[in-house]
């Protein structure tokens, strides 16, 4: 009889300990707004403006508009813009843009051939980074380029090759 409230009591004291634990356990219980507790990143958002036509032989400007959260991103840490010709006869390398201010970033360059071209711009602020891009045209295209783009885009980054 000895040995079965030994048992007993052992298994009482294991039932009280998981009952005890699992209270500390509840009162441990996510908050409701644990989520507000963690850093919120919200995303940038870039959008590219050219101009209407671009002539070649003629100094054009690219601007690109930074903002996040619906402002203007004015601390940008870095924003490079990124241009290339489709048949990569021509590849300005990467060029760190004028800030305009009000989250305006630019970059203004010569187009001596006419062409299909692209435009790459790279931004970060904070842990957001982004990389837009857009085509355009200076002057006239080519057959090739009007092939290239009846035939769609995605033979864009095989040619392009080596941009990220």
């Amino acid at each position: 009889m000895r040995k079965f409230r030994i048992r007993e009591s052992i298994a009482v004291k294991k039932y009280i300990f998981m009952i005890l634990l699992l209270s500390f356990l509840s009162a441990c219980s996510l908050d409701k707004n644990a989520a507000e507790l963690y850093k919120q990143e919200t995303p940038l958002k870039l959008e590219i403006q050219t101009p209407d036509t671009f002539t070649a032989g003629e100094r054009e400007t690219i601007k690109a508009t930074l903002t996040q959260d619906g402002k203007p991103a004015v601390h940008a840490d870095f924003v490079h813009f990124e241009i290339w010709k489709l048949d990569g006869t021509v590849q300005y390398g990467m060029e760190e843009a004028v800030n305009e201010g009000s989250g305006v970033y630019s970059i203004s360059k010569d187009f001596d051939k006419d062409g299909l071209y692209y435009v790459k711009v790279h931004a970060q602020q904070g842990d957001s980074l982004i990389m837009p891009q857009k085509q355009f045209i200076v002057g006239e295209l080519s057959k090739s380029d009007m092939e290239f783009l009846q035939e769609g885009t995605g033979k864009q980054e095989a040619v392009q090759g080596h941009h990220h």
